[in-house]
């Protein structure tokens, strides 16, 4: 038996007030208005609607270590950058990983895998293998449905895998930046529920009013809190939050915590901030996740007070699991999976021979996923395209991990390097390698860093380099949570010296290959434009 004395936030009945919470075996048995002197408050865990746990580069286990100290107890977690590597092998590892933690993940269905026909992929998960995850109790909904075109048209596979779904009775998620219309109509019309890639108000209004669940994204790159957060006083019953993807050095400072302490910043009712932050995944997902009910499980967060949210310690299923900013979760033991099969490259494979006066250029934009496309001149050195450091127009490539191909080859705007290249085999959502530097020499440099340690992240220059391995699948760590914070701070730092300008070079970084997100990305089979959903020249 155990009893928390606080100010007890009843979110339903939009009350607070003094009282004693009793726990028994990991159930709430009793709420009780009780006089005592505890100023804390106490409030149903925080829940992250929308997260790729391999973002944080962490396995699952490890991601919970960090997360309970912000008051987080569940996620709603799409594992498709893990299934993009090693299919349904991936998606098992990480459930079964997830179940080493009391920590409550809620893991999906990836419905996109390969994410589209334009790249190579570790793996492909077609209606089949949909049908047998959807049966699947611990898939608790269809994740992201990213292939918006072939909702839009119709193709059949894809409308099998949104079919199984609704057989099974489970949650169908989407993704669908910038659709609105009789597009978002259609779309939502085929059973997607939900939408987490809306970055201007209207947008999300839009959404919403045609019956859309619009979750309000600040993850490390995409960052829509500012754009969205006022919908939410008017649609706070249709509203969460969530990150997508953060990284290990930002999850060790905050999480859902700061989102809402900035809504309420903004004077927005605490209720309907809580609302989102904490029921409404719930209620959504069907989790099994307690909202501070009797009967419910004990997943309960005491806080220091309704502003800052400043956990002073996380419960979930009634044991204490963080307690002043430490965690008590011990770290687990696994085994490392992975599917890296390229060798090393030759400088001569990155010479772009050209004579082209203008080519495409891909503009990274500061806190988005989305690009646009921007017509340059070329600099030609010896026949072969070039970086221009003074112009930043920067040499890029994706590297194909899974075989020994030819890399494809573009130039991208904003990274700002002066020195080296940065490299990266997490490159959404088929992780193949990654790279942007000042030269062929540098490019080849990092990329062959990444291959040497079959997966990580690095840096490098004339004089230095740095990696953060990455051995499982290639976008995961294999160590604890502070370590891999500390050596990704250090990185960045390194980025940053090398002449980045980008608050996240290595978040935006492992975006630039993402062929869903218009405008303009580059894949490892060519550039590809993301709004006609076709390969394009680099050449003018």
């Amino acid at each position: 038996m155990k009893k928390l004395q606080g100010q007890i936030v009843d979110i339903k009945n939009k009350r607070i007030f003094k009282g004693e919470v009793t726990i028994s075996e990991g159930k709430i048995i009793a709420i009780e208005e009780k006089h005592h002197d505890s100023e804390h408050y106490i409030l149903p865990g925080f829940v992250d609607a929308h997260i790729h746990i391999e973002s944080s580069m962490l396995v699952p286990t490890e991601f919970a270590r960090l997360a309970v100290n912000h008051g987080t107890v569940a996620t709603v977690s799409d594992p498709h950058e893990i299934a993009n590597v090693l299919g349904v092998e991936g998606v098992s590892f990480m459930i079964d990983n997830g179940k080493k933690s009391p920590f409550k993940f809620n893991f999906g269905a990836p419905s996109c895998v390969p994410a589209t026909s334009f790249e190579s992929a570790g793996a492909i998960i077609d209606s089949d293998a949909i049908k047998e995850l959807m049966a699947n109790p611990d898939i608790k909904y269809l994740a992201e449905m990213m292939n918006y075109p072939g909702v839009l048209f119709d193709d059949a596979e894809v409308l099998k895998k949104l079919e199984w779904a609704k057989h099974y009775n489970k949650p169908i998620d989407g993704h669908a930046p910038g659709v609105i219309g009789d597009d978002i109509t259609k779309y939502i019309n085929a059973g997607i529920s939900t939408d987490h890639e809306c970055f201007t108000y209207n947008e999300g209004l839009e959404k919403l009013q045609k019956g859309m669940k619009v979750l309000i994204r600040e993850g490390s790159a995409a960052k829509n809190f500012e754009a969205l957060i006022d919908l939410l006083p008017e649609h706070f019953e249709n509203m969460m939050f969530c990150s997508d993807d953060k990284h290990p050095d930002d999850l060790i400072v905050d999480h859902i915590n700061k989102l809402c302490a900035r809504a309420v910043a903004k004077n927005i009712n605490v209720f309907k901030v809580l609302q989102a932050a904490c029921v409404n995944p719930v209620k959504h997902y069907n989790l099994d996740v307690g909202l501070l009910n009797v009967g419910d499980d004990a997943d309960c967060i005491v806080v220091k007070d309704l502003k800052g949210f400043e956990v002073m310690q996380t419960y979930i299923n009634g044991e204490l699991v963080s307690e002043k900013g430490g965690s008590k979760l011990e770290a687990v033991s696994f085994e490392n999976l992975n599917n890296f099969n390229t060798t090393k490259k030759e400088i001569s494979d990155f010479r772009v021979p050209s004579k082209a006066k203008r080519i495409r250029v891909i503009e990274a934009l500061e806190g988005q996923l989305i690009t646009n496309e921007l017509i340059k001149n070329a600099t030609v050195e010896d026949g072969n395209l070039v970086s221009n450091i003074e112009s930043d127009i920067l040499k890029m490539t994706v590297v194909n991990r899974y075989n020994n191909d030819k890399p494809a080859l573009a130039f991208i705007k904003n990274f700002s390097l002066k020195q080296g290249a940065i490299a990266s085999s997490v490159g959404h959502d088929s992780h193949n390698i990654i790279a942007v530097g000042i030269s062929d020499e540098m490019i080849c440099k990092a990329v062959n860093l990444i291959i040497e340690n079959k997966g990580g992240i690095c840096a490098v220059s004339d004089s230095e380099e740095k990696i953060v391995p990455l051995p499982v699948a290639g976008i995961m760590s294999d160590q604890d949570g502070a370590t891999i914070g500390e050596q990704y701070a250090e990185l960045d730092k390194m980025a940053k010296r090398l002449g980045s300008s980008l608050n996240a070079p290595y978040m935006t970084l492992s975006f630039m290959a993402l062929l869903v997100i218009p405008s303009l990305k580059l894949s490892d089979k060519g550039l590809f434009n993301g709004t006609d959903f076709k390969f394009t020249s680099l050449e003018i």
